[in-house]
């Protein structure tokens, strides 16, 4: 599958040209105890291969993709306290790389590799230190002829980045797998929650019951925000005790196999929302509905954005929270006090995964094999100047959508977001 991915480079990568793609370091949390490591994912993405320090160039050389690789040596003494190595050999045998080198014959050898190459390209700005790395190893490649052409440094985040927005059929059975553990993730916490518990217990409930199904890795930090947190986008403090008439936003996903998910939902702690909170809750869901119902073949990405914003200032108006004409408040914006982000991102090997949103001057149309979030919110600080009914709500409705030829296909619809079925979960 991953020698695949490289040989498909083929068609995308420009004859006599190379793609450098440096693996993930490992991160130390103090003194010498390290964080687990966690593969760079556009290199998993073309080689399958988890040891740190490696690195990847891949070759265009008219005819067929040279695959070299660098990692690191075997040393019987360290795989007796961090495990198998794989070594130069085993990347050639095990991973089908053309060629293998222990990584610190990196400075030395990819001169020799790029010499005579019309372009480079690589991921600009995305690792520290790594661009200068690329330069000194072009500049290296350069001298060696100097009746040759320069060599041509180019980024290569779109090449890669929009090979990967379009998911195989592997990707999206591990992805279903990932979407899967995470509901029934939601369901079991939906049902065991209760006043008086604490945001943090209910991050470690996440955290097990992803690790219990396969996730052992959350896919990013959890959001667990009961009242007011809520209308922090990111909060990730997860430390407060919950209150039976709080609401409780939580965003979390798993990690399976390298791939995410990404499931927002939020609820009533005390098991029933107030006439207040479902008044809101039913606009974001009506937001939420009418943006997956755009994600489909064809349509532009924008569209879901914009029926998303449109549902939401429609929604505010008839609450009286926005006074006006609903298309004139929604050309001025006047929904962005509570709504003010993206309704959607990609998804797949990163929770905000990689993959352009422009095609040319225009934005991308959905493709089958993408797979997008859509997520709608309204957000009522108690600094807004609104009624106090209305002050400390914040809800956001989170679902994870694969494009397919006839329509699209939601990942996550197993948890509940229909307020009654929420109810009646947590009963």
């Amino acid at each position: 599958m991953y020698k695949n991915r490289r040989n498909s480079l083929i068609n995308h990568l420009p004859k006599n040209s190379a793609l450098i793609i440096p693996g993930a370091d490992l991160q130390y949390r103090n003194a010498d105890s390290s964080y687990n490591l966690r593969q760079e994912s556009s290199f998993y993405y073309f080689s399958g291969f988890c040891e740190p320090s490696s690195l990847m160039v891949l070759v265009n050389n008219g005819s067929s993709i040279d695959s070299i690789i660098f990692v690191p040596e075997k040393d019987k003494l360290k795989e007796i306290w961090d495990g198998y190595r794989a070594g130069p050999e085993g990347a050639v045998k095990d991973f089908l790389f053309d060629r293998a080198f222990e990584n610190h014959k990196s400075d030395s050898l990819v001169p020799e590799i790029l010499q005579g190459l019309d372009k480079v390209f690589y991921s600009i700005g995305k690792k520290s230190g790594f661009d200068q790395k690329v330069i000194d190893w072009t500049c290296a490649a350069n001298s060696k002829d100097r009746h040759s052409r320069s060599i041509d440094i180019i980024d290569g985040s779109s090449l890669v980045g929009n090979l990967r927005l379009i998911k195989d059929d592997h990707e999206i059975e591990t992805m279903k797998k990932a979407c899967d553990i995470s509901a029934q993730s939601f369901i079991e916490v939906m049902k065991s929650i209760k006043p008086g518990d604490n945001e943090q217990e209910i991050e470690a409930l996440f955290l097990y019951e992803f690790a219990k199904r396969g996730g052992r890795f959350p896919a990013y930090t959890p959001i667990v925000a009961g009242g007011e947190g809520a209308c922090v986008l990111h909060y990730i403090e997860n430390d407060k005790n919950l209150n039976k008439t709080d609401l409780i936003l939580v965003d979390a996903g798993c990690e399976y196999k390298m791939y995410a998910s990404d499931i927002t939902r939020t609820f009533p702690v005390g098991g029933k929302f107030s006439d207040e909170q479902l008044q809101i809750y039913n606009v974001v869901l009506k937001a939420n509905l009418a943006a997956i119902e755009a994600v489909k073949t064809g349509n532009n990405i924008m569209q879901p954005q914009v029926i998303s914003e449109k549902v939401i200032t429609e929604g505010l108006i008839e609450l009286g929270i926005l006074s006006g004409d609903p298309e004139q408040l929604h050309k001025e914006g006047a929904f962005k006090d509570f709504y003010m982000h993206k309704v959607g991102h990609w998804l797949g090997l990163d929770v905000h995964d990689v993959g352009d949103y422009m095609e040319g001057d225009d934005f991308m149309k959905f493709k089958p094999g993408m797979v997008t979030t859509i997520e709608p919110g309204i957000y009522i600080s108690s600094s807004m100047d609104v009624e106090d009914k209305w002050k400390g709500i914040g809800i956001r409705i989170e679902d994870d959508i694969l494009v397919t030829e006839s329509g699209n296909i939601n990942l996550t619809e197993k948890v509940p977001s229909n307020p009654q079925e929420i109810e009646s979960l947590m009963a």
